[in-house]
């Protein structure tokens, strides 16, 4: 049996994002995209208690398409939640894409990123220009001014309990999915920017070496935000990475 319909693409964002960060890369991509808000991000509830990884994809899962298996792309802690997906629903996932994702974060890592989230609720508005200057650094990102502006607003009206819960995911996420991967069995794209501090090419050569079929991709120049700093670049990456994997015997 094959596949010869083009699978839709499914799109997963990061922490105190949401659905529209995608507008760029499904502008470059030429295919069907559905672009999905986490648990507690964009038009999606609240989250008032304590999650893990396990429970956001299972959210996840139950708004995705059941028509056929997607190319599932996640970025940052999507990507952590496209893997959990990936490894404990593989029958909903043609392709598995994680962009800019953290992947077995060590001592020195994960120490950063909780004292990240110890004060994350403390005057939330400075974390959010922290950030901002984080993934657009002044007179070094090209992106242009309204994309930031529109992250800035995103950011800023996150609710600040149920990002807090969405942070420790991102914080913990990767433990919870580290022992899994060499059993994810899609074939997989680990694609980060070469200036990523966060989730570094490093990381991206972690998951290449833990999940069985997996290519690692690098982009030149790019930091954290690739999908909307060099969506070009994503889009070629996928569209090439997802037609080498359609049509093959299922």
């Amino acid at each position: 049996m094959t596949n010869s319909k083009q699978a839709t693409v499914v799109l997963l964002h990061g922490v105190g994002l949401d659905h529209t960060m995608w507008r760029p890369l499904q502008q470059q991509l030429g295919r069907e995209s559905v672009a999905l808000d986490l648990p507690g991000h964009g038009r999606q509830p609240a989250l008032r208690e304590p999650q893990d990884l396990a429970s956001l994809a299972r959210d996840v899962l139950g708004r995705m398409s059941e028509s056929g298996p997607v190319h599932l792309v996640g970025f940052s802690l999507g990507a952590l939640v496209a893997q959990h997906i990936a490894r404990f629903a593989p029958e909903r996932v043609l392709t598995l894409a994680a962009v800019n994702s953290v992947c077995r974060r060590t001592a020195e890592e994960s120490a950063a990123v909780e004292q990240r989230l110890a004060t994350a609720g403390e005057r939330f508005e400075d974390g959010v220009e922290k950030a901002i200057e984080r993934w657009y650094p002044n007179g070094q990102s090209t992106v242009p001014a309204k994309i930031i502006a529109d992250t800035r607003r995103v950011l800023a009206a996150n609710d600040l309990e149920s990002y807090l819960h969405a942070y420790a995911v991102f914080a913990r996420g990767d433990r919870e999915i580290a022992g899994e991967l060499g059993s994810i069995t899609q074939p997989t794209l680990a694609i980060t920017g070469e200036l990523d501090p966060g989730s570094t090419p490093e990381m991206s050569h972690r998951l290449g070496a833990a999940i069985p079929h997996c290519t690692v991709h690098v982009v030149p120049g790019a930091r954290h935000m690739l999908p909307v700093e060099n969506a070009p670049a994503l889009a070629a990456q996928l569209n090439s990475f997802f037609s080498e994997n359609e049509g093959k015997p299922s």
